[in-house]
């Protein structure tokens, strides 16, 4: 027995020889024994049941299992020794198969009839009877009985192969499992059936049985979404116990009031958001709410309704936006909503002239103007106000933690505001609770009357020339047209709110301008507009195509959030299978605001499987669904850059496949915050250790 538990900061050369920590390092990044004991198999080859030889090749994929004795050998060598070919005849109880070797020469010696030998391997079927094309074996040695076993699958690379994976980590993990490990307060282990947490770090590299992994499994998964459940808890917990927000109270027939001054009827889902919101800016302590809604649902409406609120209390509003396009669209659509309520709205831009600059931020400053919207330019030192009181940051996913909170500390009194994030980039509701667990939800899932659906079809690069025909049709009977040209090349991670764009795809952008201006479309004028424009010519791009001056916009991706031409009615996106479903729904959202019919063309390879994915948005043009089958089609990795910080990193746990785990989760670290707000109980002190993505309790409070 060792005197001193193995620390989980051990290097791991303290564990295994030091050429192979080495090699772990370099593969796979794992730097010490807690990042060895929790590098998990994401899959299991169950090697317990075997299938008797008359079933074999009922699955369509996959490998299958069977076992028997043999009852003849025969060797081959086809092109030299690497090409060796053994085949063995074995017979079960239900009759025989074939079980075949490819560039294994070493069998010549080991297999002998009367062997009893366990193979794994895909089947195929021909009129001699099942062959199993063998990836693994085991021989049953005289006197033996073997019961199969469970092996992990990690992830490998051609460096470190999975059969050297699984040897290191078998042979280190009774060293590993001397780590310190913090069990769950009982009572949830036993309203769960959970193992205790150092049987399950042993049961998932080393089952006897798959039901055995399984559990193992659902008892590190419920520990990382009770991690991230606890510091959601006690972020909003540690909300409503400092308070320190202005309370602003909405008059009972303030509702009535702005819906007198709006030009349509707000729909029952704006009014459900609007009061919850205003529900929350009622009380002392810092809304923190997300609104979710699809393109066209009235996000900016809700937006409005906030700003009213923070100006009839006195406070101020801020809106930042992540391209100046849309916060200049932002400033014009608000100031109109906003005018027959007397709020003062100012514009903050970085490509703004000094004058005006200089004029806005005095307006702020002095109390002057109640709502300001920019960009990130409203981070900077020098924009202060008199007293902020409601932040609103739109498509706040474009934004990273930090500059999000660069714009709530300038709350006034160092208090911060009551904050409302907006986005309608379709995610499901239960990715959404879990992905933003510190948020109240808000989602508008009702469009306004009057939105006519667009009209989407998938198409193939042989027909492009009709598209450009079906384009300059749509022209000629007074319409408008985007271009979207394909993202390639664009740098991981935009900068400056999203407006930096690669060189790569600047160039595909002007390319295709080029071949529209001077071969397809020489008679039409033809508009360019992507994010490393000065901000005047984007401006003047955008201008003159909602003056009609311009009839097709070859533009990036910078139309995806926000633009709003009531004339465009024809959506053209090249290279369509670069995109998720989402995205590309985002971008259609584009037409089909005015009262024409819109047309939505998706042009794509000619491939099967890309024709099938993009069809989906020919059927629906339900954002949640589409991001639904969005997440069934490429998982949650493309959505984890809009999580919060530790959001995203689990190992194990995947937020949609697992989402039941989590709500089990979720509603007890509920109940456990509630009863003990800073897991002070000499119970819960192995709970500290699980919140989320190893912060500690200071930390999550700082950055909530």
């Amino acid at each position: 027995m060792r005197a001193v538990a193995l620390a989980p900061q051990t290097p791991l050369r303290e564990i295994i020889p030091a050429e192979r920590a080495a090699l772990f390092e370099r593969e796979l990044g794992l730097l010490s024994a807690y990042d060895l004991l929790t590098y998990f198999p994401y899959r299991y080859e169950d090697l317990t049941a075997p299938t008797p030889s008359n079933l074999l090749g009922g699955v369509l994929e996959g490998e299958e299992n069977a076992a028997g004795t043999v009852i003849s050998v025969k060797h081959q060598f086809l092109a030299g020794r690497a090409r060796a070919k053994t085949t063995a005849l074995l017979r079960d109880d239900a009759g025989a198969f074939t079980a075949v070797w490819f560039g294994r020469p070493y069998l010549r010696n080991q297999l002998r009839e009367g062997m009893q030998i366990f193979v794994r391997g895909r089947v195929q079927r021909s009129f001699s009877g099942p062959q199993v094309n063998v990836s693994l074996h085991r021989v049953t040695r005289d006197g033996e009985t073997y019961d199969g076993e469970v092996l992990p699958v990690y992830g490998q690379t051609a460096r470190l192969p999975l059969k050297t994976i699984r040897a290191v980590i078998r042979k280190a993990l009774p060293r590993l499992l001397e780590i310190p490990i913090d069990e769950l307060p009982e009572d949830l282990q036993r309203k769960h059936a959970l193992l205790p947490t150092r049987e399950a770090y042993r049961a998932i590299h080393l089952p006897t049985r798959m039901s055995e992994a399984l559990a193992a499994r659902r008892r590190v998964i419920y520990g990382e979404f009770l991690g991230l459940a606890l510091g959601a808890a006690i972020k909003r917990a540690q909300r409503a116990f400092t308070g320190g927000a202005l309370p602003m109270s909405a008059p009972d027939d303030l509702m009535d009031e702005l819906e007198r001054q709006l030009p349509f009827a707000l729909t029952g889902a704006q009014r459900r958001v609007i009061r919850e919101m205003w529900g929350d800016m009622a009380l002392p302590q810092a809304m923190n709410r997300l609104l979710q809604g699809d393109v066209g649902s009235g996000k900016t409406l809700v937006a409005a309704a906030a700003a009213l609120l923070a100006h009839r209390a006195g406070a101020q509003a801020a809106l930042m936006a992540p391209t100046e396009i849309l916060a200049r669209q932002h400033a014009a659509k608000l100031s109109t909503l906003l005018l027959p309520f007397g709020v003062p709205v100012e514009v903050v831009l970085g490509g703004q002239g000094a004058k005006a600059r200089r004029e806005a931020l005095g307006h702020l400053v002095d109390g002057s103007a109640s709502l300001a919207i920019g960009t990130h330019a409203l981070l900077e030192d020098d924009v202060v106000f008199a007293r902020l009181g409601l932040a609103i940051i739109d498509e706040q996913h474009k934004f990273g933690v930090q500059q999000r909170m660069r714009l709530r500390v300038k709350g006034y009194g160092g208090n911060l505001p009551h904050t409302l994030v907006m986005t309608a980039t379709p995610i499901p509701r239960t990715l959404a609770q879990s992905l933003y667990a510190d948020l109240d939800l808000s989602v508008i899932d009702e469009l306004p009357p009057g939105r006519t659906p667009v009209r989407t079809r998938a198409t193939t690069e042989d027909h492009k020339l009709d598209v450009w025909a079906f384009v300059r049709k749509q022209v000629e009977r007074g319409r408008q047209a985007y271009v979207v040209t394909p993202s390639i090349g664009l740098d991981n991670g935009r900068k400056n709110g999203g407006e930096e764009e690669s060189k790569a795809a600047i160039a595909r952008a002007t390319e295709v301008y080029d071949e529209l201006t001077h071969q397809i479309f020489p008679d039409l004028r033809v508009g360019l507009l992507h994010g490393k424009m000065p901000a005047r010519e984007k401006d003047e791009a955008m201008a003159a195509f909602t003056r009609n001056e311009v009839s097709v916009l070859v533009a990036t991706t910078v139309v995806e959030v926000g633009v709003d031409v009531a004339n465009a009615s024809v959506m053209v996106i090249l290279d369509a299978q670069r995109y998720g479903l989402a995205q590309l729904h985002q971008l259609r959202g584009r037409v089909g605001r005015g009262a024409a019919t819109s047309f939505c063309i998706l042009v794509a390879p000619d491939d099967h499987a890309e024709s099938e994915r993009l069809r989906v948005l020919e059927r629906t043009a339900d954002g949640f669904a589409i991001a639904e089958e969005d997440l069934r089609l490429r998982g949650t990795g493309d959505l984890r850059g809009t999580a919060q910080s530790g959001a995203a990193n689990f190992k194990l746990a995947n937020l949609v496949a697992d989402f039941h785990l989590y709500a089990e989760a979720k509603a007890d670290a509920d109940a456990v915050v509630a009863a003990d707000p800073q897991l002070e109980r000499p119970e819960h002190n192995g709970l500290r250790h699980l919140l989320a993505a190893g912060e500690t309790l200071q930390a999550l409070v700082v950055s909530s």
